[in-house]
């Protein structure tokens, strides 16, 4: 018996060493489309992808799109064009770790970090006098609580916010895998190592309506966005924001129920991530000056994805009502 587990291991060890060195994926045509289009600057020695569009004639308005945790500013593709034709400017970018900027490793990822690389990308393209419209999702949603609580509570912010749009703001612990991540430094390295498409496939799927799910394709584009520059690497060290959601909630959660910031939230009710209809219900509790749009009832944590056209319409109904 001993010996057939000695053989059974001297097999899987070298499998389990091509695997672990397993290069990332080639950029499909839409990704590449995407990145072309993108332009970086540095942020404290780090590359920093964005996307930076000019549309609307006779327009000023500008607006800032912060993506979601684990993928990244291309979940913003679907709206992108409607939005260039409406809005003046339309910025997106990659968050530092995530897409196509840098991943460094090992490094300490902080909601704070983020939101200074937002303030130095307004500063980089010259918009610190601009006021702009931030719409955020998930991640990007506590990104735009601290951008906020820096403009509205202690004056040291670089923007000039002319209304918060969130979307189903929160995480994505759709498995024990994101806890495991978070919280042990053991297994942490292991498991991100581990991760394969199947079992992120499988995780993003199950924040995705049972109708509204992403096609290969679009899975497939997540995944090369997350493996980009070894990503999966370094997404533990990310998840640490769940930790720093708790720790600053009187921070966020107070900016929100302060501010006089026109705010809106658009909501995919089916969400597991922030269950209906526990979620709005508190949020409109403690928001009372934020208007909501809820989506159709099959529509989940991804509505700009989802359901496009809900988003759109949802989205430039609030920009019209101020």
């Amino acid at each position: 018996m001993r010996e057939w587990w000695v053989h059974v291991g001297l097999i899987c060890i070298p499998l389990v060493a091509v695997y672990l060195h397993i290069p990332p994926p080639q950029l499909s045509p839409a990704l590449q489309k995407w990145h072309s289009a993108g332009e970086v600057f540095h942020f404290r020695g780090r590359e920093i992808f964005y996307r930076d569009a000019y549309g609307a004639l006779g327009s000023s308005d500008v607006v800032i799109l912060l993506h979601g945790f684990p993928t990244s500013s291309f979940d913003w593709n679907k709206i992108w064009e409607p939005l260039t034709q409406r809005f003046h400017r339309v910025i997106a970018l990659d968050f530092l770790g995530f897409g196509f900027s840098d991943k460094p490793r090992p490094h300490r990822y902080s909601i704070f970090e983020q939101a200074s690389v937002v303030e130095a990308l307004v500063a980089h393209l010259g918009l610190s006098n601009q006021r702009v419209n931030l719409v955020s999702h998930d991640y990007g949603d506590t990104v735009a609580l601290e951008l906020l609580f820096r403009t509205d509570q202690n004056r040291t912010g670089h923007l000039i916010i002319n209304s918060l749009c969130l979307s189903n703001g929160g995480t994505v612990p759709s498995v024990l895998f994101g806890h495991l991540l978070k919280d042990s430094s053991f297994l942490a390295p292991v498991l991100t190592r581990l991760t394969n498409y199947m079992i992120f496939q499988k995780g993003i799927g199950d924040v995705f309506g049972p109708y509204t799910q992403p096609t290969d394709a679009e899975f497939w584009d997540m995944w090369t966005g997350l493996r980009y520059n070894d990503g999966n690497l370094v997404m533990d060290s990310i998840l640490q924001y769940i930790n720093q959601r708790l720790k600053h909630r009187e921070r966020w959660v107070g900016v929100l129920t302060s501010t006089f910031v026109p705010l809106h939230m658009i909501y995919g009710p089916l969400d597991p991530v922030n269950p209906h209809p526990q979620f709005i219900r508190l949020y409109q509790q403690l928001v009372q000056r934020s208007t909501v749009t809820i989506l159709d009832e099959h529509i989940s944590h991804y509505p700009q994805l989802e359901d496009p056209t809900g988003f759109l319409n949802a989205y430039f109904n609030f920009i019209h009502s101020f």
